[in-house]
């Protein structure tokens, strides 16, 4: 139903409607955001991590923090996964949270924000004092036209922010796009900023990038530069990111939430360092008209990499999840391939042709807490849960 009312309605109703209710949202809960410093974190790729790093660091400072990213919702002490399958909630949803954190006595609300988000309005109503752009390249392109539209409404949100704060990855192609809309202070980070006596505790080159941002926030709200330093050396990953499953059967285990074509090149990057025999990659691709082109790109890149590959459903929506499988692997070597419409059953069928020192890989989901499937519809789900599972079956 809400499909075909969106399929319907004139997009500019939409968009009124969409805009109405953030406003309404903020009046409703008395303009929470504006009681709080709000840090906002957009880009393509290095969000969710960006943002979770800002909260370690600010908190070992001492300060309370609030959050919401694509994976976690944090309102102080209270940390928890995030089950909305939503990068930003909806409208009453996250004006009601950032009130819960500043009652909570949070001085700093961290808001990851999305292109759809902000297309839908939902960043109207947040009173952002600085925002981070990690990098941007190619996604949601059928959702937003063409890149140049996904591009324009990013831009948005600097739009929005209005003569504040903005801390940019010089690095990308498209810093100097961000870098023209007027602001109070312009801070630019590229990988030379890297402190050589920064130690992290974190797998990957690209990380460096988010911790770089991340230090940059912190030392823009005042954080002295050794306390930085000590919280680098602290810092966590996010759930399902980058996260190696134990066990004792001597099998390496990654989970991961890499879904496109970029973030899987750095991922395929970052296993290079860890030594392995040989390597099971699990994967998807997500339906509901979303980036059908990057389907066979990801079947042919695991077919570079891998020498296994187990193609399976991982957030079909309203599309037929195995002609979504069938897109992904076709373009995978067939001496390599195994197609596993459930994804369970790939998951122990990876486990079944794994050997000591081999490394599976399961890529997609990360630590997100269901499968979207038609009609609205939700299965409760847990890559990492149902790999602990499956193990303890293997057993």
């Amino acid at each position: 139903m809400k499909q075909l009312i969106k399929k319907f309605t004139p997009k500019f109703i939409l968009s009124w409607y969409h805009y109405g209710l953030a406003i309404l949202a903020k009046w409703f809960y008395d303009n929470p955001s504006g009681k709080m410093i709000v840090a906002g974190v957009t880009g393509t790729a290095g969000k969710s991590s960006t943002c979770y790093f800002i909260a370690q660091i600010l908190e070992s400072a001492g300060l309370k923090i609030g959050m919401t990213t694509t994976t976690l919702l944090k309102i102080a002490n209270k940390e928890w996964l995030n089950d909305k399958k939503m990068t930003m909630l909806g409208r009453f949803q996250t004006q009601k949270l950032l009130k819960q954190m500043f009652k909570a006595g949070c001085t700093v609300a961290i808001i990851e924000t999305s292109s759809e988000g902000i297309k839908q309005y939902r960043h109207m109503g947040i009173n952002y004092d600085l925002l981070v752009l990690t990098n941007l390249y190619p996604e949601h392109i059928e959702a937003h036209g063409s890149f140049e539209n996904y591009k324009k409404t990013k831009g948005e949100l600097f739009e929005h922010l209005g003569k504040k704060t903005i801390i940019i990855n010089a690095d990308d192609q498209h810093a100097d796009y961000f870098l023209d809309f007027p602001a109070k202070k312009k801070i630019k980070y590229n990988i030379k900023d890297w402190n050589n006596n920064w130690q992290m505790n974190l797998f990957g080159e690209y990380n460096k990038y988010n911790v770089i941002a991340a230090a940059k926030v912190a030392e823009e709200l005042g954080v002295e530069e050794n306390l930085v330093s000590q919280a680098i050396k602290k810092l966590k990953p996010l759930p399902g990111r980058l996260e190696f499953i134990e066990n004792n059967l001597g099998i390496k285990i990654i989970v991961d939430y890499s879904f496109e074509p970029k973030a899987l090149e750095k991922l395929y990057q970052t296993i290079d360092d860890i030594k392995y025999n040989k390597l099971i990659h699990v994967l998807g691709s997500t339906g509901g008209g979303r980036d059908k082109a990057r389907r066979p790109i990801l079947g042919k890149m695991a077919s570079q990499k891998a020498d296994i590959i187990i193609v399976t459903n991982e957030d079909p929506y309203d599309e037929n999840p195995q002609k979504i499988i069938d897109q992904v692997a076709s373009q995978v070597n067939k001496n390599k391939l195994y197609k596993i419409l459930d994804r369970r059953a790939a998951i122990k069928k990876a486990l079944e042709l794994a050997g000591k020192n081999d490394l599976i890989l399961i890529t997609g989901k990360g630590a997100e807490q269901a499968i979207c499937l038609a009609n609205d519809k939700k299965m409760p789900w847990d890559d990492r849960t149902v790999v602990r599972e499956e193990l303890k079956n293997k057993v």
